[in-house]
């Protein structure tokens, strides 16, 4: 198991050295138990199986080395808030899984982009990922004495001791291979270090918990393969986003652990992107471990039905107003003014309701199999408490308000997920002996047997 150069984490010592501030104690929080947290949260490894800043970085150009007055991280940030692990998500949208005419015609003033759905169709998804990696690299390679990326644990423990940030990557979507067992194999040469099987669409191989009409009902032939491909690789197979079939299907087919790597309870927000109780408790006896997701519309289910009411009416009173006036004028702006005037944003759920989910989760997952996957970045919304990276100590001093132990906080933020990981690692070194997976169209498409 990997451990800290010393009781203090380097991280800590530089917060201490005057480098960053620490993170201010939020009103109404107990002086001293705040103080024991925000030690030890700085003396374990902390670690995020999922932030979306890597969308920034190349939809926005966005920069992490100065302290950012939006969004949730930046490189100052990460150190204050003690995240010396993070896996950041080589994300590729829905709209990217099709015909790349398609994709690109875009309607002027119309953000609903066509997302084809035709299997074997010349599409963009890997070239997505790969231009998202590019920005991770290019942003290491900017900051190399305050980063760098990681694809094993090895790196990772070398990287934490001197002192550096840890950057991993995860590929969200998987039609990023473009159902190529080929293409999934240099996405780990490159250093993903897991997939997520499915986002929001069916691909090739598996269906996704987005769309309730099924397409192979689960894995098919190809999904089995791509499953057993990652265990011979040792890429952590992720399944967030993907059906209750799909999810205990590779659960059946998979030979090391599993994560979901973003994902809360269903039991306290009825939302299928969410996992059951007997998913917990599926993962907890596959070894796995289940990363609880901040996105408030997966934390709350209220949450969730306001903000789908407001987005509706406004998105489409937005619409009209980006065709009736030009873009960049005045009356477009005062018009999109007056929409945020009538349609603010639903109250936030508070940092009570996002500890429920973890608590729940320690509760029948156990304490081994629970971990943290933020989508900071990745989501408009985060529940009070926790606004951005800089506040992960609260999480730290919640568990303990709750009673948790100092081994199971230790586990919740980084243990559990690092020993998933070095598990599929030691999987890989098992199966090395074994040929690599290869596609056949003949019987790619088949369904599996159940």
């Amino acid at each position: 198991m990997l451990k800290r150069a010393s009781v203090a984490s380097l991280f800590f010592s530089a917060l201490l050295a005057g480098q960053e501030p620490a993170t201010p104690m939020p009103q109404g929080l107990d002086p001293e138990l705040w103080q024991r947290a925000l030690k030890l949260h700085h003396e374990c490894v902390v670690v995020d199986t999922h932030t979306d800043t890597t969308g920034r970085i190349l939809d926005e150009g966005f920069d992490m080395g100065p302290r950012a007055k939006d969004g949730h991280m930046d490189l100052p940030r990460i150190r204050q808030g003690g995240l010396d692990v993070a896996f950041y998500s080589i994300y590729v949208a829905s709209r990217f899984y099709g015909d790349e005419q398609a994709l690109f015609r875009k309607d002027p003033g119309d953000d609903d982009w066509a997302r084809p759905q035709d299997a074997g169709a010349a599409n963009g998804s890997a070239r997505r990922a790969l231009a998202m990696i590019d920005g991770l690299v290019r942003t290491a390679d900017r900051y190399p004495d305050q980063m760098a990326v990681c694809d094993s644990i090895a790196s990772i423990r070398a990287t934490l001791a001197q002192g550096k940030h840890a950057a991993c990557m995860g590929i969200e979507g998987g039609h990023a291979i473009e159902g190529q067992l080929a293409l999934l194999r240099m996405f780990h040469l490159l250093g993903v270090r897991y997939m997520t099987l499915t986002h929001t669409n069916h691909n090739e191989y598996a269906d996704s918990c987005a769309d309730s009409v099924p397409r192979w009902g689960g894995l098919n032939t190809l999904g089995q393969k791509v499953v057993k491909e990652m265990n011979r690789l040792g890429m952590m197979v992720d399944v967030s986003h993907v059906s209750d079939r799909t999810f205990f299907d590779a659960l059946a087919v998979t030979r090391a652990p599993v994560i979901c790597s973003h994902s809360s309870l269903r039991a306290i927000c009825e939302h299928p992107r969410n996992v059951t109780d007997d998913m917990l408790r599926a993962i907890a006896k596959n070894g796995g471990v289940v990363m609880i997701n901040y996105n408030c519309g997966f934390v709350d289910a209220e949450y969730g039905k306001r903000s789908s009411q407001v987005s509706q009416t406004k998105r489409i009173q937005e619409r009209e107003a980006r065709r009736k006036f030009p873009d960049g004028s005045e009356d477009l702006a005062q018009a999109l003014k007056k929409l945020d005037e009538r349609f603010p944003a639903p109250e936030r759920p508070t940092m009570a309701t996002l500890m429920q989910h973890i608590l729940r989760a320690i509760e029948i997952a156990g304490p081994d199999h629970v971990g943290l996957g933020s989508d900071f970045d990745g989501v408009p919304c985060v529940p009070e408490g926790i606004d951005d990276v800089t506040l992960l100590p609260r999480i730290t001093y919640e568990l303990l308000k709750a009673g948790q132990s100092e081994e199971t906080v230790r586990k919740v933020l980084g243990q559990n997920l690092l020993r998933v990981f070095e598990r599929v690692e030691q999987v890989a070194r098992d199966l090395a002996a074994e040929p690599a997976w290869q596609n056949d169209p003949k019987t790619d498409s088949a369904p599996i047997a159940r």
